[in-house]
């Protein structure tokens, strides 16, 4: 579903004009695709109206992004307002954190969210464990204090989130910078419009589903969907885009699920994640480091809890790279969520300060798997199986 825990583990109050190393080889050249990818996330994405008020939150990014936003904004009459951060910036002012002060933070940028319009985040961190190191009781509460600005851009904007290209991404990705460079805008540029009709189809599939079983190696999952309506996502909320999502009813879900993609979440890289449920709740969890993650499943009685249930399918994304704004698009994936559902949207109620996209990818590459609704197989070894959803593959 539309990310926007991606964005909670540093404060929007560090604003500052940093330096960011870019992709393309030369700072002297200008490429177009910038401003294609700033149109679509203004015109396209967040539809920004006359008169609109636009915040602009970019981290660690080239002035080419903002410029680019800016002047896409303006070309629709509508009114920017940019902050720009420093993700190392962002760690020191955590590490120092106390509860007063994010409470002023917090509340001042929560002020500023109510009188918004739309907002679009761009962030380019070039390293994805910078705030491995911020104790874990300041990570909590920073994000308990930034919660309610979270929720306000969600449930009161339109809003788009997206990654920057950069090179430690390309080494993540396994890519040359130059390959990644081409992949990132490939998938952000992608036409979402022409997947909306089979991606509606999919949603009403979803609505009208009581049961689903999730079959696979090492995972065999049931849970109810009753009563839940399904979101369709193609491209308003994320960039790149590509999955339709719901939430399991909270305490239907039973089984066991392994993951086999590779995350990171709040700064520590976890793999071969193994999940066993009963009457919903998290009962054991395994994974390379065991400790770290029953302490994440701890943090709060909901994030034993599952908050959302989606499927992937952008086909310009094969292999998981540790970013889940990507990942969690993969085509021939489900995410399978431990944590706070989308107030509002898909809600079953579940509250928590995690929420945590764990992927798995049914392709024959990565062992198969089957999900039957009610009974019926809709996708195999990650192609959908229904004519109405066949243009998803």
């Amino acid at each position: 579903m539309f990310r926007w825990t991606r964005f909670s583990s540093g404060s929007p109050f560090a604003a500052l004009d940093a330096p960011a190393a870019r992709v393309y080889s030369s700072p002297a050249m200008h490429d177009p695709r910038v401003d294609q990818l700033a149109r679509q996330l203004v015109q396209y994405s967040t539809q920004v109206k006359k008169g609109d008020l636009v915040w602009l939150d970019c981290y660690d990014v080239p002035n080419c992004v903002p410029l680019a936003l800016i002047r896409a904004v303006v070309a629709a009459k509508a009114r920017p307002v940019v902050r720009l951060h420093d993700t190392r910036v962002t760690r020191e002012m955590m590490i120092h954190a106390d509860d007063s002060q994010y409470e002023i933070i917090g509340g001042s940028d929560l002020d500023l969210m109510k009188k918004m319009d739309c907002y679009i985040a761009v962030r380019g961190s070039h390293n994805i464990t910078e705030n491995s190191d911020v104790p874990a009781d300041k990570m909590k509460m920073v994000m308990a204090r930034l919660r309610p600005l979270q929720n306000e851009r969600v449930n009161n904007t339109r809003w788009c989130v997206l990654r920057w290209p950069t090179a430690a991404m390309a080494q993540q990705a396994g890519m040359s910078t130059e390959a990644f460079e081409d992949f990132y805008f490939k998938v952000c540029l992608l036409d979402y419009a022409a997947l909306i009709p089979a991606m509606n189809s999919l949603k009403k599939l979803m609505d009208k589903t009581r049961e689903v079983h999730i079959t696979g190696p090492g995972t065999d999952l049931k849970f109810s969907l009753k009563g839940l309506k399904a979101i369709a996502c193609g491209g308003r909320h994320n960039i790149p885009d590509g999955e339709c999502f719901s939430a399991p009813v909270r305490d239907s879900v039973e089984g066991v699920i392994c993951y086999n993609a590779p995350t990171i979440y709040q700064g520590i890289a976890f793999d071969s994640v193994r999940l066993e449920f009963s009457k919903g709740k998290i009962v054991n969890a395994a994974a390379n480091n065991t400790e770290a993650i029953n302490k994440i499943f701890d943090s709060d009685e909901g994030a034993r809890y599952i908050g959302e249930f989606a499927i992937g399918f952008n086909r310009e994304i094969r292999e998981p790279m540790r970013d889940i704004l990507f990942d969690e698009k993969i085509a021939g994936s489900f995410h399978f969520t431990p944590g706070q559902a989308y107030e509002g949207v898909a809600d079953n109620g579940n509250r928590s300060q995690v929420h945590w996209d764990l992927v798995c990818i049914q392709r024959p590459e990565y062992g198969g798997g089957e999900i039957r609704f009610d009974g019926k197989v809709i996708r195999k070894d990650g192609k959908f199986t229904l004519p109405e959803l066949k243009p998803l593959n």
